[in-house]
């Protein structure tokens, strides 16, 4: 847990300034353009899992939080563009990154990114409770006969992110330029991002917005939330265009479009429009929310569950401008075979 891996930073005797002694940075957060001033450990707590505020407010009081490189109090209030960095005094070993042979669906490649299909079940980056086995411990492999990339550089890498059980585009920079440029451009909003999705219940409108800001739910920190615009200032805005493409009675194939990119974003946002992803177990999506309690039906949805054991979601378009030739580069990937099983099993479903 985080909350023990800041425990052996603490040293009360520390005062709130950038120390002498050499630190790393193992953390860092940049504040979103439309933040409100609220307090940095308040702030903190909603972007990091599994800490606690008093921790945070700890980890302050001995030196290790900054924002602009200059080390703050607790009680500090943020800004917009903000860059929040936390530091201790060894490197981040924990989560080095080495090559593993790990089978991948690269889509496109050149000498500035890398664009891959990620298969369901692939976690992103190494975590707690995930130290290898990773997309990028795979991405080490495919380039550990290129010693200018260095996979454990935070100034190449990931450019954005996509859940562990969802499928679909990703992309990597392979040059510090390349991801300065496509972070700015996931920043500022101008990628362009459709996702699919089976979800419980036939929804109304064939389309429609859902504007809804996001944070941590305070009764299950794993989950996110949708809090009423300015009811919780460390909610960030969100929005998410969604369109019916299929209908099953009992279910409905969205596509949904991300004007912002939100963690968990289309999981909760369609949830509170009751409309949760099929199978998505950490939203409550695992269990028949629609549709008749015959044993017949059950054991229907149940032989679903299995065809596609995840939230059935996968991000099918990405597209971008290219950080070097300035050109403007759209992908689209089909969907993988449990879903498109999965689909196929509701669609003969509900035409019998």
């Amino acid at each position: 847990m985080i909350d023990e891996y800041l425990e052996d930073i603490i040293d009360d005797d520390i005062e709130s300034e950038i120390p002498d002694r050499e630190v790393y940075e193992h953390f860092r957060f940049v504040v979103d353009k439309g933040q409100n001033m609220v307090r940095i450990d308040k702030h903190l707590v909603n972007c990091m899992s599994g800490i606690s505020r008093n921790r945070i407010q700890e980890a302050a009081d001995a030196g290790n939080i900054r924002v602009n490189d200059k080390s703050v109090k607790s009680n500090y209030r943020i800004k917009p563009f903000d860059i929040i960095t936390i530091h201790l005094e060894y490197p981040p070993t924990e989560f080095k990154i080495y090559p593993q042979d790990i089978p991948i669906d690269i889509v496109y490649e050149d000498d500035d990114i890398i664009l891959v299909n990620k298969q369901p079940g692939l976690v992103v980056h190494p975590g707690f409770g995930n130290f290898d086995g990773t997309l990028l411990n795979a991405i080490a492999w495919h380039l550990k006969d290129h010693p200018e990339y260095d996979i454990n550089d935070s100034r190449i890498g990931l450019v954005h992110r996509i859940d562990k059980d969802t499928s679909g585009l990703l992309l990597i920079a392979k040059t510090e330029h390349a991801k300065a440029h496509l972070g700015k451009q996931f920043f500022l909003k101008t990628t362009h991002r459709r996702y699919q999705a089976l979800v419980w219940g036939n929804i109304k409108q064939d389309e429609g917005t859902i504007i809804g800001s996001l944070a941590r739910n305070p009764q299950d920190r794993m989950q996110f939330m949708v809090f009423p615009e300015g009811e919780n200032p460390i909610a960030k805005h969100a929005v998410t265009h969604y369109k019916v493409l299929e209908r099953f009675g009992y279910t409905s194939l969205v596509e949904c479009r991300l004007e912002t990119g939100r963690t968990h974003q289309i999981r909760v946002h369609m949830k509170h429009i009751g409309h949760t992803l099929f199978n998505d177990e950490r939203y409550g999506g695992h269990i028949i929310l629609k549709g008749n309690t015959t044993a017949m039906y059950k054991a229907f949805v149940k032989n679903c569950f299995f065809m596609c054991p995840r939230q059935a979601l996968h991000a099918k378009e990405l597209g971008f401008v290219h950080p070097r030739t300035g050109e403007y580069m759209m992908f689209n990937s089909d969907l993988p075979q449990d879903i498109l099983d999965l689909v196929d099993k509701w669609r003969k479903f509900i035409n019998n």
